[in-house]
């Protein structure tokens, strides 16, 4: 099978076609495709930095790092529970209210244009394939992974 021809291929070349357009249109705000999402994911009443990471399918060094350069810039403030000095909440600043507001016209813009090309149905019928091939990942995975190995002969 040619890799244009497997779903993985097609979905990981528009990602990463997606990911150079955000990261272009973000650069000019002085940020990342990434840091955009991070100000995306905080909300008004404050998000728990352990909630981030995972929401953003980010390791927790690469977010740490990110929340720190964050804070420097003074787009994020860190406020401890006081109740519970284990969690600490992340809160936008002004100035990261801002740049979330940046990062999401991108995100508005770029969805505008994809619904009014391509059509209500054909997204609909788009978001249905994408949830059926999540539900196949979240069942059969294991599966994939050991029919592989055995066809390899290979230990997982």
């Amino acid at each position: 099978m040619k890799a244009e021809k497997t779903v993985d291929f097609q979905i990981k070349s528009s990602w990463y076609a997606i990911s150079r357009m955000y990261n272009t249109f973000s650069a000019q705000f002085d940020m990342t495709m990434a840091i955009g999402y991070v100000l995306l994911h905080i909300d008004k009443e404050g998000t728990p930095a352990t909630k981030i990471a995972p929401a953003l399918g980010l390791e927790s060094r690469s977010l740490t790092r990110m929340l720190k350069t964050l804070e420097d810039k003074k787009w994020i403030r860190r406020e401890a529970n006081y109740a519970d000095k284990r969690v600490v909440k992340i809160f936008l600043t002004d100035l990261g209210k801002q740049k979330r507001d940046q990062a999401r016209q991108g995100v508005i813009l770029f969805n505008e244009l994809v619904y009014q090309r391509i059509g209500e149905q054909k997204i609909s019928d788009f978001f249905e394939v994408i949830a059926s091939i999540n539900q196949i990942l979240e069942q059969e995975s294991n599966t994939i992974i050991e029919s592989v190995s055995t066809k390899l002969k290979i230990k997982p």
